[in-house]
Formats: structure tokens, C-alpha cells, sequence
């Protein structure tokens, strides 16, 4: 009798490589989103912003069949261990990508909100943030691919760079609102690009616990550095 043993370890692997492959996909897809946003912060497009709008079901499309693919493994292949890590971060991390391109979304349609509102210092700073936002984003998928635990904890312990920049653009908008009272919907819609893409940044850091456990099988206990975040809202 012919064993298929390694038959079926070789087609659970594979499997797992299409997973994999998948999230990078995904990945390019939030990142390609950003990118948009980033780009209607600067042009104020309500059409461009329609399009990120659009845009985003690609995204949940990317999520619904990740979801089936890890449910297909679990059920049919029963992974443990390593392979079962696998299966649990690939469905994290589609979570978290997925929450990515709602906050770009969401920040293209603010900016669009305002495309006659004057070029001010909190304007032209949040492209800044986003920048950095899309950085730790690409330096995570990076980390993921290779497994790179290490790469992973310096995405986490800098988690503090966001929050400070975040923390200051509040504080600009805060100005910035108190010298026009006439424009404060429009530094309310600042306000909330600034929070979305601090999420964003948020969403990376979970990705980067996510490749450190499922590297290194134990999960990040301490507690994630944050800088002072005095413009966020009561609990």
C-alpha cells in the first residue's frame, strides 16, 4: 500500500503558501488605498475619493475568502501548532488590513469634505503622518513574509513615533480651530483624518504582534509604548 503521507503534508503546505500569498495581496491592496487617501489629502478630489470608496469591497472581498481558505484548513487538515499559528494570523492579519482600507477610505471622503479649505500647517502635516502610518505598514507585511520576529518587535516598540506626531497634529488643529471659529467642520473633518491614520498606525502595530507570535509561538505580554495621546476623547 502506497503511504500519502508526504502527499498531504506537501498539499498542506502549499496550501499555506496560498495563504500566505494571499495576505500579501491583500496587503498591496490597504497599501495601494493609503496611498490614495494620501494623494486626496493634496488634491481634495471628491471623484478620487468616490473611487477609494468604491475601492474598499475589493478589500472585504480579499477578507471573506482569506476567512473561507483558513476555514477549509481547519477543518479539513485540523493544523496544530506551528501550521495552527499560521492559520490564526493569517485571519488576524486580514482583520486588521481590512480595518486599514475602511480608515483610508474614510479619510479620502474627509478630504474631499474640504477641498476648499486654505493649504494650513495642519493640513500639510497630516500627509506626514500618513507617511509614516504607510512605512510601518509596508515594514510589517515585509516581516510577516520572512518571519522576521525581530523586525516585527521594532515595528511594536516604536509605536510611540505615531502617537507623538498624532498628538501634535491635534494640538496644531486645536490652534488652528481656535483662530477660526467660521471653519469648524472643516477642522473637525482634520481632526478625524488625523485619527484615522492613527489608527492605521495602530493596525500595523497589531500586525507586528500577530508575525511575533506566530514566529516565535509566545505572544507580547508588556505593555505597547505609547506617547501622550491628550487630544483623544474620554473613555
Amino acid at each position: 500500500m502506497t503511504n500519502s503521507t508526504p502527499h498531504i503534508v506537501s498539499a498542506f503546505e502549499d496550501a499555506l503558501k496560498r495563504l500566505k500569498s494571499a495576505i500579501v495581496q491583500m496587503a498591496g491592496a490597504a497599501e495601494t488605498q493609503l496611498d490614495q487617501a494620501l494623494t486626496c489629502l493634496t488634491q481634495r478630489n471628491p471623484d478620487l475619493a468616490l473611487e477609494i470608496v468604491r475601492a474598499d469591497a475589493r478589500l472585504d472581498s480579499f477578507e471573506h475568502e482569506i476567512e473561507a481558505h483558513c476555514m477549509r484548513l481547519l477543518v479539513l487538515r485540523q493544523p496544530v501548532a506551528d501550521d495552527l499559528r499560521e492559520v490564526v494570523a493569517a485571519l488576524k492579519i486580514a482583520a486588521n488590513l481590512e480595518r486599514v482600507g475602511d480608515h483610508a477610505a474614510n479619510s479620502a471622503k474627509r478630504a474631499a469634505a474640504i477641498e476648499v479649505f486654505p493649504d494650513t500647517a495642519p493640513l500639510l502635516g497630516l500627509p506626514n503622518l500618513g507617511r509614516l502610518v504607510r512605512e510601518r505598514l509596508t515594514s510589517v507585511i515585509d516581516a510577516y513574509v520572512d518571519n522576521d520576529a525581530a523586525a516585527a518587535m521594532r515595528i511594536w516598540s516604536t509605536d510611540d513615533e505615531v502617537d507623538a506626531l498624532y498628538t501634535s497634529l491635534c494640538a496644531e488643529i486645536e490652534r488652528s480651530a481656535e483662530a477660526s471659529p467660521g471653519q469648524f467642520s472643516a477642522h473637525m473633518h482634520l481632526m478625524m483624518i488625523a485619527k484615522n491614520l492613527e489608527r492605521i498606525g495602530d493596525h500595523a502595530t497589531n500586525i507586528a504582534e500577530v508575525v511575533h507570535y506566530v514566529s516565535t509561538g509566545r505572544p507580547l505580554l508588556d505593555e505597547r509604548p505609547k506617547a501622550d495621546r491628550s487630544c483623544d476623547p474620554a473613555p
